[in-house]
């Protein structure tokens, strides 16, 4: 089951206690939700992770991580997710956010050539701006809230599969 396999990679409340660096940051990271495996924490992770994911900036980890806090999911699941864009993935989300800021601005797509040096950074950064940041908030919107929707429909579908196998063990028991 994944929220068995979850619950094994997640460590516990006694371990996260245990851990003396996380005590700077104060009671508010030992809250139950951020930590525990449910149908809202785990799909709102999901959203968080997916949305940050897309965002290119620097530091997505601790952007996950304050999401996470101000709307209760997952934490490790929520930043952990933000590794779908790593070095190897990025140049090929980005790139799919811009033509889909492109489309969505309907502005001609600009030919990019890359070249390593700050006079290319400069006059690309100027000319795809705002269908690249444009197409990555609407690519982290809607990947996030596909995520958010599969996770709780699974979890539901999870649910209603257990509820059917516990009538038919009951059932079996009283025959």
């Amino acid at each position: 089951m994944p929220k068995d396999t979850l619950k094994s990679i997640t460590p516990s409340p006694e371990r996260i206690r245990s851990i003396k660096s996380l005590r700077v940051l104060g009671d508010w990271v030992y809250a139950t939700n951020l930590w525990h495996i449910n149908r809202y924490s785990s799909a709102m992770a999901f959203f968080v992770g997916l949305f940050v994911a897309f965002m290119p900036v620097p530091g997505q980890m601790l952007i996950a991580a304050c999401l996470a806090v101000l709307l209760r999911c997952n934490l490790p699941l929520s930043v952990g997710l933000v590794w779908i864009t790593n070095p190897v993935t990025m140049p090929a989300i980005f790139y799919l956010a811009y033509k889909v800021g492109a489309m969505i601005i309907d502005v001609p797509m600009q030919p990019i050539e890359f070249e390593l040096s700050f006079y290319w950074l400069s006059t690309s950064t100027r000319a795809i701006w705002l269908p690249f940041l444009t197409g990555c908030f609407i690519c982290g919107l809607f990947f996030g809230s596909v995520g958010y929707f599969v996770i709780s429909i699974l979890w539901r579908m999870r649910v209603a599969r257990m509820w059917r196998e516990r009538k038919k063990r009951r059932q079996a028991k009283l025959s």
